[in-house]
């Protein structure tokens, strides 16, 4: 998928510019070991910002294929920005434990053509604030020098804020629930500077629960049997 190139891409640009930011503080310094200590700090605190690329996962229905009520349901990436707060509990020396609530501003659009109107394309979108509460394992390599790689998974409660907002209009197409449990996975890297720890981060984010919420007056539910959500997270962690 071009999506995932361009992650991969993004993903190569951010390693290689922290890699050159941290080579050249290193060098300026003389490979001085930024903040000795913190290593073995129990716990510390954080911020994150970011941005993220958000799309459904729908698998359609028998009635889908077997009528021409719609000729195509197609979702689309979209891009969002998220913001939140970090803390990290110290377990041993390879294992942390990490919380990361933040506030993910989120857009999923779909494609469709309905013939009962036209044949021409159209083009929906549905907006959310999530309220992202994840609970990680935080696995750490050796640190070398002012750098460190890292992988992390873990489970994670979304709850949407906008989904009362969206109940209350009268344009409404499709209806979606609220409330997502699900898994995510990630890599990152930690550049360590004089007083803070820079750590760019990618992780997929993957929602488990049936995300449809069921009326069937809305024609677009009767060709959807389930809808799960998938983003994509770009972030940069500031760490004290």
């Amino acid at each position: 998928m071009k999506l995932l190139s361009s992650f991969r891409s993004l993903g190569q640009l951010l390693v290689i510019a922290g890699i050159c930011f941290c080579s050249s503080k290193a060098n300026a310094q003389r490979y001085i070991l930024n903040m000795p200590e913190h290593d073995q700090k129990p716990y510390y605190f954080g911020i994150t910002f970011g941005m993220n690329f958000s799309e459904y996962q729908i698998r359609y229905n028998q009635s889908f294929a077997e009528t021409d009520t719609f000729k195509k349901i197609q979702p689309k990436w979209s891009p969002g920005f998220n913001l939140g707060l970090m803390a990290n509990l110290r377990l041993n020396k390879r294992f942390d434990l990490r919380t990361v609530p933040s506030l993910s501003f989120a857009e999923k659009k779909l494609d469709y053509t309905d013939p009962q109107f036209s044949d021409a394309e159209i083009q929906k979108s549905i907006e959310s604030i999530y309220i992202h509460l994840p609970l990680q394992v935080k696995f750490k390599s050796d640190r070398i020098k002012n750098f460190r790689f890292y992988a992390m998974a873990g489970g994670k409660f979304d709850y949407d804020l906008a989904a009362n907002a969206r109940s209350r209009r009268n344009d409404e197409f499709l209806k979606v629930k609220p409330v997502d449990l699900g898994y995510e996975i990630g890599f990152g890297f930690e550049f360590y500077n004089a007083n803070f720890i820079f750590s760019p981060e990618i992780k997929l984010s993957q929602g488990l629960v049936n995300q449809l919420y069921n009326d069937r007056s809305l024609p677009l539910t009767n060709a959807i049997d389930q809808i799960n959500t998938r983003m994509i997270v770009i972030s940069l962690h500031l760490e004290g």
